[in-house]
């Protein structure tokens, strides 16, 4: 059977989130020889990983084997400058990666030619801890074996949600790419509501944090859904079900979370655009 891992990968972009990933694939077994890095300011802990692990960096193109993976993780505004150099990596049998927030599938292919195959992919910023989240879209050159491939490297760091239209891809920013930032918000309001009712601001934030860990860890583990858990810690007539009376409300957290994330699609689709 064939190995959903590549034996060749080169990564562009080797910062807090390309730097995730490549850990990721470590910890599921691709073999650090066939990785190439290319970063022109790494950081010293990536140039030490590099000479631990064996990867190569930044080495001249030409002294490389034909990748059969390519992760574009520069920031977005870099891919103009960066696509010559890029291109001198990539092979009409090359698969071509892009986590860059706002670039679609026709903007890497018309900076990169030589892209037969190319899969565009929003992850978050949990990938770091394993607790990713990415929605990915497929161009119409990418095969089956190379959506595997994909698969597999992209679920090293968390969930894959495979997308039907590359347009959803602006949805997924929305809601998972910027998501974590409305989590840690959640965090310090609950953290200031706790304050205001006499709490000392680090115990306030102390159990604010643990209580967000602690439900997150609970949706890890519970096949149930959201509401059902919900449900499950309100007593009639108790005292969480007196606040979400508030929370709830036709102008509570629900029309304010509809808000926010609509907000933050128009946004990545002018970023898109």
């Amino acid at each position: 059977m064939t190995s959903p891992l590549p034996k060749t990968l080169v990564l562009i972009g080797a910062g807090k989130m390309g730097g995730a990933m490549l850990e990721g694939w470590l910890r599921i077994g691709m073999d650090p020889a066939g990785i190439s890095l290319v970063d022109p300011k790494p950081s010293d802990e990536m140039v030490a990983l590099a000479a631990e692990k064996g990867m190569a960096l930044n080495l001249d193109p030409q002294a490389l084997a034909p990748a059969e993976v390519l992760v574009l993780a520069t920031k977005p505004q870099m891919l103009d400058t960066a696509a010559p150099t890029v291109q001198a990596f990539v092979h009409p049998q090359t698969l071509v990666i892009s986590i860059l927030a706002g670039k679609t599938l026709g903007d890497i292919a018309a900076r990169l030619p030589n892209a037969t195959a190319i899969i565009r992919a929003m992850p978050n910023l949990p990938a770091s801890v394993q607790r990713g989240a990415t929605g990915a879209a497929a161009g119409k050159g990418v095969s089956a074996a190379q959506k595997t491939m994909a698969d597999t490297l992209l679920g090293s760091i968390g969930i894959v949600e495979w997308l039907a239209d590359e347009s959803l891809v602006d949805c997924v920013t929305a809601v998972s790419g910027s998501g974590p930032a409305y989590v840690f918000h959640l965090v310090e309001c609950l953290a200031a509501a706790g304050i205001a009712i006499g709490l000392p601001p680090e115990t306030a934030e102390r159990l604010a944090r643990a209580t967000i860990i602690g439900a997150g860890e609970m949706l890890h583990q519970s096949p149930l859904p959201p509401a059902t858990l919900r449900q499950n810690v309100t007593s009639p007539g108790g005292t969480t079900a007196a606040a979400l009376e508030h929370l709830m409300a036709d102008n509570g957290m629900a029309p304010l979370v509809r808000r926010a994330v609509a907000a933050a699609k128009r946004r990545a689709e002018e970023l898109s655009g």
